[in-house]
């Protein structure tokens, strides 16, 4: 292979925005399948989210097979859709999980409470059955056990934690706040740079093809990425648009749940940045092509889901960003 120079036009403008695309919708989901693996928890995704995500990849599909998009996309979108069984199938069993461990909670919690009560009324009982006689105490229930072993433990092991947890001082505040911060900075810029080698590899692997077909850059046809005709199919179009209402719809669910929470806790934020950056490379890779009304026509229902879901997870960063530093605060 020899290095050959960029040319800059609209098609290289767009194969390089439509190849860094691909690199943030290949990875895209990867790190919130890992959130939710170490978390051993999904409560902070909500699962309408996923389940409208998902079939509007079904759609999506269906789309781009009827529109004779490139077969990279196809199965770009194929990916998709068992990313997105997978976030389901996590959502389905830790919140399945989640909600064995709580009834057992709840009856510690009841098991501790009757243990109180029976403690408090075996109390006031001893005191009203007392009877003194000079200095003479006799005690009808003396005999019967005040507490027992599991009440004595637990009471115990309270009493051992507070007297284990330190009062934490102004400099040790200071310390941790400082500890913190730094590992924050240090969380940003290592999502940085995992951006930063994913859009570096979706360049370079269209840089390398832009050096192996010298002789295909002379033709002066579309992209293969956006599609080798511009016929309109009607039904491709109506898949195309029920999943751009699907990707719509799939963010407010989100949303709700994060302003219900007033917490973005258990939400990758590269999850949702390697979805902008696509979305946002995806668009640019078609408008580079042409801005013709008959072109734009046939990829309107693509550039609606991608530019109106770009602007929900806008608002889920901004989430982000208020959640943390009210946190933080």
């Amino acid at each position: 292979m020899h290095l050959e120079p960029i040319e800059l036009n609209r098609r290289t403008v767009s194969e390089i925005a439509g190849s860094i695309s691909i690199a943030c919708w290949v990875v895209v989901f990867a790190p919130q399948i890992y959130e939710n693996f170490r978390r051993k928890s999904s409560d902070g995704l909500s699962l309408m989210f996923i389940i409208l995500w998902l079939i509007g990849d079904i759609f999506n599909i269906v789309g781009a097979i009827m529109q004779n998009l490139l077969p990279t996309m196809i199965i770009l979108a194929a990916y998709y859709t068992v990313a997105d069984i997978i976030l389901w199938f996590q959502c389905i069993w830790y919140n399945k999980n989640n909600a064995n461990k709580k009834p057992s909670l709840n009856r510690t919690n009841n098991t501790t409470h009757i243990n109180s009560t029976n403690i408090q009324s075996k109390i006031t009982s001893n005191s009203e059955n007392d009877t003194y006689d000079g200095d003479i105490v006799e005690n009808t229930t003396e005999c019967e056990p005040m507490l027992t072993g599991d009440s004595i433990e637990h009471h115990s092991s309270a009493m051992r934690r507070h007297a284990d947890t330190p009062t934490k001082t102004p400099e040790m505040e200071d310390i941790e706040s400082r500890t913190t911060k730094a590992k924050k900075k240090e969380n940003y810029i290592n999502d940085l740079f995992i951006v930063t080698v994913v859009m570096f590899a979706g360049f370079l692997s269209w840089y390398i093809s832009y050096c192996n077909n010298t002789d295909s850059r002379k033709s002066p046809k579309t992209p293969p990425s956006l599609g080798d005709s511009e016929k309109m199919n009607i039904l491709a179009q109506i898949f195309g648009y029920l999943s751009a209402v699907l990707y719509l719809g799939s963010r407010i669910p989100q949303i709700l749940l994060n302003f219900k929470r007033k917490s973005c806790e258990g939400v990758s934020l590269l999850f949702f940045l390697f979805a902008c950056l696509g979305n946002i490379n995806f668009i640019l890779s078609v408008l580079a092509v042409s801005v013709s009304k008959k072109y734009l026509l046939v990829n309107a229902s693509w550039l609606i889901g991608s530019a109106g879901t770009l602007l929900l997870d806008m608002t889920i960063f901004a989430q982000f960003f208020i959640y943390t530093h009210s946190k933080d605060s």
